[in-house]
């Protein structure tokens, strides 16, 4: 059942979206542009489950999606499965558990939902940062300034107690973003994982703090994490594996896009090194530098 909306409130929730966009833009901040993304992708679920079917259909063919209706439910075209459900490891999300047929996956009203979520969520992120000119950026310095406050207050929460000695303001953009991801209860792609566990290893974690990380995947199975991290980092193999390159992430799409640093190095671990140079007390060697 809709509620009605006084007609202030619904001219501050139309400005509302146009100026987060901006704000966000403004920032440049991955971590923020993914959150931001993600509320947004699940405030237009909520909406949809109320509309009509084809308000849907009209949705999906923005974003763009193949997406039908089917008997009661709806069906997608299985490349769209497959590209929007990436990011979802559990079982009954898998393309081999779904009824496919002439090439298209039969879901339910509420599946079809939460595939467009992932859809949604990609089509915000792909549409920023905005342009913003030194205007804008004037007349929004105070709510930027705060914004800013709190990112990093919220950044500072992030469970650096779990990770051992090592430096999260120190990880480049790619690696910063997976851990925040797992931090958040978010499925993580499994290269995603591979290289998040190969990076962590070579600045320095053991398999325990590497482990106690992955407690937060939502999928997560003891068994299988500990074997996996004993895997990459050679402990039950005769390979110890290095993270990928930054070519290697940007064609799994586990890149969220560079930074100053990033376009100057070619590889992840590269960019700790840096940092952590950068950050070196005065009079401090190389080859004391974590």
């Amino acid at each position: 059942k809709r509620v009605a909306i006084a007609p202030a409130d619904q001219l501050s929730q139309l400005l509302a979206y146009p100026v987060a966009r901006i704000l966000v833009s403004a920032l440049e901040d991955t971590y923020l542009t993914r959150r931001f993304a993600l509320r947004e992708a699940i405030a237009a679920e909520s909406l949809l489950e109320q509309d009509s079917d084809d308000t849907v259909l009209h949705i999906a063919a923005q974003l763009p999606m193949d997406l039908r209706r089917e008997d009661g439910g709806f069906r997608i075209h299985f490349s769209d499965f497959l590209r929007f459900t990436s990011t979802m490891r559990d079982t009954p999300w898998k393309l081999i558990n779904q009824p496919v047929e002439r090439g298209y996956v039969r879901l339910r009203r509420e599946k079809a939902l939460r595939v467009m979520r992932n859809a949604i969520q990609r089509h915000i992120e792909q549409g920023l940062p905005l342009p913003i000119n030194d205007d804008i950026l004037a007349a929004f310095k105070a709510d930027l300034a705060q914004i800013r406050g709190l990112l990093e207050a919220k950044k500072a929460t992030f469970k650096a107690e779990d990770i051992g000695k090592v430096s999260i303001t120190r990880f480049p953009p790619c690696m910063y973003n997976l851990l925040a991801q797992i931090q958040n209860h978010e499925n993580v792609p499994h290269m995603g994982r591979f290289a998040i566990v190969a990076f962590l290893h070579h600045i320095g974690l053991g398999n325990e703090e590497i482990y106690r990380v992955f407690g937060d995947v939502p999928d997560f199975a003891a068994d299988v994490t500990r074997y996996q991290i004993e895997h990459i980092t050679g402990t039950s193999s005769p390979t110890e594996y290095t993270p990928p390159e930054c070519s290697t992430m940007k064609s799994y799409g586990i890149c969220p896009g560079p930074d100053r640093i990033c376009l100057t190095i070619k590889h992840p671990l590269s960019y700790y090194r840096i940092k952590g140079r950068d950050r070196r007390p005065r009079g401090e060697s190389a080859s004391t530098a974590t």
